[in-house]
């Protein structure tokens, strides 16, 4: 599994094209109160129910508050098949400070 920092992860999203999935998994309570822009929730303990609906082929990144919850979410990923899977570290708290500091912290 590959680690991006926040900045790393910036600059990644600003040189690519590619048709990647910020996969945001923390809870919707969270998710409103701030995200990155495009990322797609599903909640951590949906995650095993999703992943019909989730492309194993696919580049997916995975988000969460500080990148624990994430980085479990991109280990079982990578267990059930998904070959292209990164965490960002630090999650969107790590993001709101390096990258975005107009995002609402909690």
């Amino acid at each position: 599994m590959q680690d991006y920092t926040p900045l790393e992860l910036k600059a990644y999203l600003d040189a690519t094209d590619n048709d990647l999935l910020l996969l945001d998994v923390r809870e919707p309570w969270e998710y409103a109160i701030c995200h990155i822009e495009g990322s797609r929730l599903i909640p951590m303990g949906q995650i095993q129910d999703a992943l019909d609906d989730l492309d194993a082929h696919q580049e997916i990144i995975v988000i969460c508050h500080h990148g624990r919850r994430s980085e479990q979410v991109a280990e079982f990923l990578e267990r059930s098949g998904f070959n292209n899977v990164a965490n960002l570290t630090g999650g969107i708290e790590a993001w709101s400070e390096d990258v975005d500091p107009t995002l609402a912290k909690y």
